[in-house]
């Protein structure tokens, strides 16, 4: 029951976080610029959604960043409707306050036009996570050599317990974004240069609620799953709960749970002993933000900009406490 209550907080925190963020609406009003009329402008952040919490950790940095600068941070939730997200966007444009925008997109090439009227209107446009045409620069992990990364220490927990023995493999993918689609390469490639004897079952997955619901499906289907692979954080949480539920013990010596990104939530869990949620893949939310607002920053000043790849660290139960969100 503990860590029913610790994930229901979590969920709670996400929730209270995205619905702040969200009364901005499409109209791109959120966030403050310097008291007394001070502003030197707006710059915008734009998520395909604020249902993952990582992003809405990020939000708060990157204001504090932005309003000291002397800018107004604006954000909106496209609610993973890549029209919505080209509304949005036409709308910052036609303000005439917006220095910078910066995004992460539903669909990267749904992003070209619009993004194309924001440069012609003088307004640089930054990516987060991937790029596309018209981009002048973006903060990004390198997508799939992190899934690389993930999968091959996957890899070497499989052989070191199970040997040649088969083992059945679940995989929480999202192959309708560039992050989705370049972490699922990475990893379920080093799966198969493991050379293992794997039972791989890939599943479509987003929120927390995929995550829970594919588990079901799996264990339906193929009961004695012992490894669960997750390319974000949300999925692996959903499929923990699930698998908790089911009446798997936390501290299963002959289970897997590994995924990359991290909030406190899935933190607090790798961070117990024994937990056979046994590794994560992250770059920390401050990080994170930090990159993404000082880009922004330096592009509405009209300064250079150039991509930055933010890479990724390994955490365990060792060191899982150090990247909780008020320890970062």
């Amino acid at each position: 029951m503990k860590r029913t209550r610790r994930i229901s907080a979590g969920i709670a925190v996400a929730a209270a976080a995205a619905l702040a963020l969200s009364a901005c609406g499409s109209d791109g009003g959120s966030g403050s610029g310097s008291e007394g009329g001070e502003s030197q402008g707006a710059v915008a952040m734009s998520f395909a959604g604020l249902d993952i919490q990582i992003w809405n950790d990020m939000l708060p940095f990157m204001e504090t960043i932005v309003t000291d600068a002397g800018y107004e941070f604006v954000t909106d939730d496209p609610k993973w409707n890549a029209q919505t997200q080209v509304q949005d966007w036409e709308s910052w444009i036609v303000r005439g306050d917006i220095k910078a925008i910066m995004g992460y997109p539903v669909q990267s090439d749904a992003m070209v036009a619009v993004t194309q009227q924001a440069n012609d209107a003088g307004i640089p446009v930054l990516g987060y996570g991937s790029s596309w045409d018209g981009v002048q620069a973006a903060v990004a992990l390198d997508h799939e050599a992190d899934g690389k990364l993930a999968g091959e220490q996957a890899a070497e927990w499989i052989e070191e317990t199970y040997g040649d023995e088969q083992v059945d493999v679940a995989f929480l993918g999202w192959p309708d974004t560039d992050l989705g689609r370049l972490r699922g390469k990475g990893m379920l490639d080093a799966l198969q240069a493991a050379d293992l004897n794997l039972n791989i079952t890939e599943h479509k997955t987003l929120s927390l609620d995929d995550g829970y619901a594919a588990v079901q499906n799996q264990l339906n289907a193929v009961p004695n799953t012992k490894v669960w692979l997750a390319i974000a954080n949300d999925p692996a949480l959903g499929a923990y709960q699930a698998l908790t539920d089911s009446g798997v013990s936390p501290t299963d010596e002959s289970m897997l749970l590994l995924n990359l990104d991290a909030t406190d939530a899935e933190l607090e869990i790798i961070m117990e002993p024994g937990s056979f949620w046994r590794y994560a893949y992250i770059a920390p939310a401050r990080e994170l933000a930090e990159a993404n607002a000082r880009m922004l920053v330096a592009a509405a000043e009209g300064e250079p900009v150039e991509d930055t790849t933010v890479p990724v660290t390994e955490v365990t139960s060792e060191n899982a406490e150090q990247f909780l969100l008020a320890n970062q």
